[in-house]
Parts: C-alpha cells; structure tokens; sequence
C-alpha cells in the first residue's frame, strides 16, 4: 500500500475545517486544535486570518521574495544616483550623503546597491592590478670582443657619511677593458638623479651597444619585460638592456670584483657628506683606470685597452622609427594605449613613448617598443597578451602542402 503524501496547503485546508467543525461549535478550544495539528496558536490564527481575508486560495504559499530591494528600484531612483555620479564623479557613500540632504523623506538603498548601479552604467573605471611579469632569465652569452660592446653598471652598496646621511655610489664600467666610466655619490637610486649622470657619461664616452646591469632600481621594474624608465631611455639610444638573473651577482662578476676594491680603498673612511665623498671615488677611479695592473688584461692598466665609443651622444633623445606596415599609437600618461575601440594598461614606464602594432595575419598582431617585442594582441579573444610569446601558426592541411617536385 503506498504512502499518503499530503502538502502544506492540503494541511492547512484540514486546519480550518477542524476549526470550523470544533471549534467554532466549542468542541474544542483552539489551544487544543493547533496542539493536534502541530503547529503554534500563532500560526493557527495566521492560517485562519489569511483564509478570512483570500478564502480558501489563501491557504496557498505565497512568495517568499522581498517587498523591495535594488531590482525593485524605480528608474527615477536610479537615475538621480547616476546623475549625481555623472556631475560629480563620487563614491556611493557621497552619492547617498547628498540625496538624503536633498530628499531625506525619500527612501534610498543601501550603498552597495548604489556602487552596483553605478558598475552597471559603465561609470566606474576598474583599477589596474599590478601584475609581476617573469624575469627573461640569464642574460645571452655574449662573446665581447672590444671595448664598449657592453657596459655594466650597479649600485654598490649604500652606506652613511659622516653627516649620517646614506651615499649610494653609481658604478659604470667597460665590460671588455675593465676601464671604469665613471663612480658617481648620489643620494638614492632613483630615476632624476640617475640619469644625468649617464647621460654627462654618454657625452664623454660615447654609446655602448649593450647595458647590463641587476634587477633594482632604476634598471628595473616590475613592468612588462622589466622596463624603467631609464631603460626606455637606453632603447631609444640604441642601447640594449640585459638583465642578470635575480640573486646572481656572478653574473656581473667584473663589476663585482671592482666593488670590493672600492669598498676597501674609498669607503672604509667616509667622508663628512655625499658631496666630499667624490673626492675618494675620482682619486680611486684615476688609480684603477691608469695605474693599477690588471691580471685579466695582461696585467696593465685598463687606459690601455680602452678606447672612446664611436657612436656619439644625440643632441636630443632620438624617437624609434617604426617600418610603414606598423600602426603606431602612444602611450597615455596613465600608462594606457587604444587599440581596436578598447583601452589597455601597457606601463607607466612607457608614458609618452610610441608603440606599434604590426599585423603578422589576420588575427594576431605583435606589441613593439622598438626591436622589443612586448606581447601580442589576439583578434580571437579580443585580448592584449602581455609578455607573451605568440601562438604559432597552424600548421597547413595536408591537402595544401606544395607537392615535392
């Protein structure tokens, strides 16, 4: 024999016909009913005045959705939110303060329901996350063959003056010869005091073809490819930046070896502040450079096989040229580019900088600073792929190779 299912509204019909047969008649109180049907005296009455206000339809369930809430919002409601946004670009919390000084009878929602209308229209512009791209990882074997073929440079390591202020030596050397371009005391690593001092160093010794340096600042950054604005600088002279790998000073050895005999003969004793200091940085450049032998070079000085670089120092920082087939965008001051009616975040270290799209077919075009490649820009996904290597053509059908002859 098989179960009786009965439903809710089938119990509450069976509720009010015991009411009306026993209790109305005062066979039994309604204490006594609701203990019988297993429901609360409060129920019992909510059950009998629903069927008084609806009849017998309103036993039925009703729903359970709220009353109001923001899918309930009128239009006039949510477009005083946005015009208040459209006028004065505020928060939702601001945006609320003000509607209720304006109409404080009215009833206003909540402030994540306001944010949530104010996404919706498109008015607010999601924050860039800053997003850690891969190292390149070890730079390139790269036979150097002579001078200004590659320059290394760094920071040796800071440390106070006597007027307890920190001095931050900026070392420049020639990878071939040894010969030291110049030391400079600086008072921080950062990009406005770093760059004049090579750019009086470009104007002395001309341009190498290649920069190595490690992965601090100003060299590097978290950027795409690692870019900084002083390595932006070095790409539009025509200098190749190369990066050693994070943690291995090794890789920079010769520069190395050069510190500790910095440290030792023009650091130990500090001078009163930074400016002095350059004093035992000019007198142990002048000794290392002409005087002292060197065991790598034949033991001679490193004068001896250095030579000034041919490529001089432009009078104004030349822009990248970019072949005819390019479409050439610059970079907003936000760090923005406009590519195919869409906004992308490229870098901060490329503000103001040219960049060019070069279509290799119909749907994938390549990302270029120069000879850099920095990403690619699918037309499948409609997506901007930042340091990455582009997918690789598809290989032809079988029916469309060339026939061997």
């Amino acid at each position: 024999m098989p179960w009786k299912a009965t439903s809710v509204t089938e119990q509450r019909a069976k509720f009010m016909l015991d009411y009306n047969l026993r209790v109305r008649t005062g066979l039994m109180t309604m204490r006594a009913l609701c203990a019988e049907h297993g429901v609360s005296r409060k129920t019992g009455y909510k059950i009998i005045a629903r069927h008084e206000e609806s009849g017998w339809p309103g036993l039925a369930d009703h729903s359970r959705a709220p009353l109001d809430g923001k899918h309930w919002a009128s239009p006039e409601t949510i477009s005083a939110v946005l015009d208040v946004r459209l006028d004065y670009e505020w928060g939702a919390r601001k945006i609320l303060s003000y509607l209720h000084d304006l109409e404080p009878d009215r009833q206003w929602p909540v402030a994540s329901v306001v944010h949530e209308w104010i996404k919706r229209a498109g008015l607010i512009v999601p924050h860039h996350r800053a997003r850690r791209f891969q190292h390149p990882g070890k730079p390139p074997a790269l036979l150097i063959e002579r001078p200004n073929q590659q320059w290394s440079t760094d920071f040796k390591g800071h440390f106070r003056t006597k007027d307890r202020r920190y001095c931050y030596p900026l070392t420049v050397a020639d990878s071939f010869s040894r010969y030291i371009i110049g030391v400079k005391a600086l008072m921080s690593t950062s990009f406005e005091l770093s760059w004049p001092v090579f750019e009086r160093l470009f104007r002395e010794y001309g341009l190498p073809d290649a920069m190595l340096s490690d992965n601090g600042t100003p060299f590097s950054s978290n950027s795409v490819k690692r870019l900084s604005k002083l390595s932006v600088r070095w790409i539009r002279l025509g200098i190749e930046p190369r990066l050693i790998q994070p943690g291995k000073p090794q890789q920079n050895g010769c520069l190395e070896r050069m510190h500790r005999d910095l440290k030792r003969e023009a650091c130990a004793q500090p001078a009163e502040d930074c400016r002095r200091q350059q004093f035992p940085f000019d007198r142990f450049v002048d000794r290392y450079n002409h005087i002292r032998p060197h065991e790598a070079l034949g033991q001679t000085p490193p004068a001896r096989s250095y030579e000034r670089s041919s490529r001089q120092y432009p009078k104004r920082l030349p822009e990248i040229e970019y072949p005819s087939n390019c479409q050439v965008r610059r970079v907003r001051s936000s760090g923005d580019i406009m590519w195919k009616g869409q906004w992308f975040f490229l870098s901060e270290a490329l503000v103001g900088e040219h960049i060019a799209f070069e279509a290799i077919d119909d749907s994938c075009s390549i990302l270029r600073f120069g000879k850099l490649e920095l990403g690619y820009y699918s037309e499948r996904d409609r997506r901007l792929h930042l340091d990455r290597v582009r997918p690789a053509a598809p290989a032809p059908a079988a029916d469309e190779q060339p026939a061997k002859e």
